[in-house]
């Protein structure tokens, strides 16, 4: 799983999409309404009258489409490219792909294999894709759909030079702490609202003998997303574009600030599961459903990330929006931190079967099949909110969707891939390193620094 983050230009956009998601997640899972039957029932059945794109007609025709999708979230997409496969005769391959995305598409262009479509998950490795000569341009039918189903904004993202080479097919909310509803009840704990209340509640989670948090170490993505959380709210907007384009340095003390606030968390060894040591052993699957299993004693009682857990809830016993609930991630300043992601499919071989793909990909009735499967997020306006399989996805839809053009991705999206997007390096060690010894924050805004200004090529 990887699906990076953006976030809100304005404390406006912040403050309203907090808010809309505070009353959202309170919520409880229920089914998806009869409109949604009604809305896309007729879709599954090529371009008869619940379609809304007419696709070429592809017998013999071949594709690959790779991502670094897994588990539940590879199964549900081959599912939509299953209807693709329906409607037009083509026959499509998924290719399980592994970080960092560019690398492994290198590797499959030097021996002259390219997949005909990837999904990058973020805008450095579009940029880095049309720089390299792999990416070609969208056609008129997918930018036409584009134009049809998209917020400026979200078209914007998926240009490089002014031309269209992107089409964003998923997003993901990425500013939610999942938790075990038995063990707060228990606790006597409450959904906080700021960053002291979430003190609160994980010092009353580990008095009642359950330790606090899962997070998810080994991967370095998901620790990059809790430092933008704490950043965006803590230092503001401003400060975060700044740091975002490296304008200012790692060793800047607002830097200083969040990796600080970070510790009151990541530097008690009895608030982790496995304590540090555990931590950086656990991998992001894993973290959720340890903290789904075990009753009313599970190994953790909360774990952060975005929408998209709710499939790794799935391979549990739990039922979401009853034992498994969400709170928006705590205001650490003036308003509380919204994050969100997404990623973006790509042409690498040009054919008319690979633009009818990225054309049904940017078309509702894509989206609305992976809708209906839960764990997913589109940013396409015309998806239907009862596509959604229960009320807490619904809301997080309607605020993604009503945000409209006040969005950007996140820091480590918008970085260098040496720097923000590859395990084992730049950011993502430099924070493992982090939460192995969180007392040595200046050592780690030290390495931090040294290692964005060797991939952005320039000394902040």
């Amino acid at each position: 799983m990887r699906s990076k983050s953006s976030t809100f230009r304005t404390h406006r956009a912040v403050t309203t999409l907090a808010a809309l998601l505070t009353g959202a997640l309170a919520l409880s899972a229920c089914s998806g309404s009869d409109d949604d039957k009604k809305d896309n029932g007729d879709r599954s059945s090529g371009a008869t009258a619940g379609s809304t794109v007419t696709l070429p007609k592809l017998n013999g025709a071949h594709l690959e489409v790779a991502a670094v999708w897994t588990g539940g979230e590879q199964a549900n997409f081959k599912k939509v490219l299953a209807e693709f496969e329906k409607r037009t005769g083509a026959q499509v391959t998924f290719v399980p792909a592994q970080d960092p995305i560019i690398n492994f598409l290198g590797s499959k262009i030097a021996g002259g294999q390219p997949p005909d479509v990837a999904l990058l998950p973020q805008p450095g490795a579009i940029k880095q894709a049309v720089d390299k000569g792999w990416a070609k341009p969208l056609g008129a039918e997918a930018r036409q759909e584009l134009a049809k189903n998209y917020s400026q904004g979200w078209q914007d993202i998926g240009k490089v030079g002014g031309k269209q080479y992107g089409v964003y097919y998923k997003a993901a909310n990425k500013s939610l702490i999942w938790y075990n509803a038995k063990v707060f009840e228990n606790a006597g704990a409450q959904e906080p609202k700021t960053w002291k209340d979430l003190l609160t509640a994980t010092r009353a989670v580990y008095d009642s003998g359950v330790t606090p948090f899962s997070v998810a170490g080994a991967d370095g993505w998901p620790l990059t997303d809790w430092f933008e959380n704490v950043y965006l709210s803590q230092a503001g907007p401003e400060k975060y574009d700044q740091l975002a384009q490296h304008k200012i340095k790692w060793t800047d003390p607002s830097v200083k600030q969040a990796l600080t606030t970070l510790a009151e968390i990541w530097g008690k060894k009895d608030y982790l599961a496995g304590g540090q040591k555990g931590a950086l052993q656990t991998e992001f699957p894993q973290s959720v459903t340890q903290t789904f299993t075990g009753g009313d004693q599970p190994k953790s009682a909360m774990v952060y990330e975005g929408d998209f857990v709710q499939v790794n809830i799935g391979e549990t016993k739990a039922k979401v929006g009853t034992d498994a609930k969400v709170f928006p991630f705590p205001a650490v300043g003036a308003n509380a931190p919204v994050v969100s992601g997404g990623d973006a499919a790509v042409i690498l071989k040009d054919s008319k079967a690979a633009q009818a793909l990225v054309t049904f990909l940017a078309s509702p009735d894509a989206a609305t099949i992976q809708a209906k499967l839960g764990g997913y997020l589109s940013p396409n306006k015309n998806v239907p909110i009862s596509a959604y399989p229960n009320a807490v996805q619904q809301k997080i839809a309607k605020a993604l969707i009503a945000s409209g053009d006040d969005f950007r991705f996140d820091m480590s999206d918008q970085a260098p891939q040496a720097f923000g997007g590859t395990p084992g390096k730049g950011e993502w060690k430099d924070l493992q390193d982090f939460l192995k010894n969180p007392k040595d924050v200046a050592g780690a805004q030290a390495k931090l620094e040294k290692d964005a200004a060797a991939a952005y090529g320039n000394g902040g």
